[in-house]
């Protein structure tokens, strides 16, 4: 009887832990499907989460948190090289920072004279982002320009940019969606087009399934990874090539960087 207890509770435990039965669950308790779900997270207990991963002190965050932190500064700081390091002049240009959570990108962005949008699904994000911009204007050079911030999903963003920028945003939404949301991504934009994303391994999809196993109250709400594959055929059906590559890893965190040019462009 008592083996066969431990048995039950168990097989309930790897139930209340299965990633799609969670999933299911958290979509119902925010009123609706992956979007609304990623809405709540991030304005309740994800907001404080990746606060701690996104800031910059060290009381109360664990070695996890430091270890994404570190691993998301590497992938802020690869995408200024490629965008230093293109014939697209930051100085002046329009970019659209999509997702782009509490500023980490549209700051150092502004810094470099770039005229800048930076939106986010989180209301609570995007005031924090206004926050560290208005702290980081006191202090900063005649190039500082102002981001503007505004509380968007990927799908209501319009307009056109010189460089559209989405970092770290892909692996909270499905395979289908992702891919609709880099072709829409990509028709705002006119010089360049910047995309990181968790990459589709065996490796990298055993450790997902594994961490999954372990959800703690504030983790994200799913993880999703994106083949190469997929990410490069969306890219191609709006009229894009990748033009150039990056790969970042650390212990927790890993991520492959995209740059995409226009196809009918080449000399770009």
């Amino acid at each position: 009887p008592a083996a066969a207890a431990a048995a039950a509770a168990l097989a309930a435990a790897v139930s209340l832990s299965a990633p799609a039965r969670r999933r299911r669950a958290q979509a119902e308790a925010a009123g609706g499907g992956d979007k609304e779900a990623v809405r709540a997270y991030f304005n309740s207990t994800g907001f404080e989460r990746w606060r701690k991963i996104y800031g910059s002190a060290t009381d109360g965050v664990n070695r996890v948190q430091l270890d994404i932190r570190e691993g998301h500064a590497r992938t802020v700081a690869a995408t200024l090289s490629m965008l230093r390091d293109s014939p697209v002049p930051l100085a002046g240009a329009t970019v659209c920072d999509a997702g782009g959570g509490t500023g980490s990108l549209a700051i150092p962005l502004a810094s470099q004279g770039a005229s800048v949008l930076a939106s986010d699904i989180s209301a609570a994000l995007v005031s924090e982002a206004q926050r560290q911009a208005a702290a980081e204007a006191m202090a900063a050079t005649d190039t500082f320009r102002m981001p503007r911030f505004e509380v968007r999903d990927l799908e209501s963003l319009d307009g056109k940019y010189d460089i559209v920028v989405c970092l770290d945003v892909l692996i909270h939404y499905p395979r289908e969606e992702a891919k609709q949301m880099i072709r829409h991504l990509a028709s705002l934009a006119e010089k360049r087009v910047l995309i990181s994303f968790a990459p589709r391994t065996l490796y990298f999809d055993f450790l997902k399934r594994v961490g999954e196993l372990f959800p703690g109250p504030s983790k994200a709400t799913r993880a999703y990874l994106h083949s190469e594959r997929d990410i490069e055929d969306a890219l191609r059906d709006a009229g894009w090539r990748v033009a150039n590559r990056g790969f970042i890893s650390t212990q927790f965190y890993f991520a492959k960087l995209f740059e995409a040019v226009p196809i009918a462009a080449a000399s770009q």
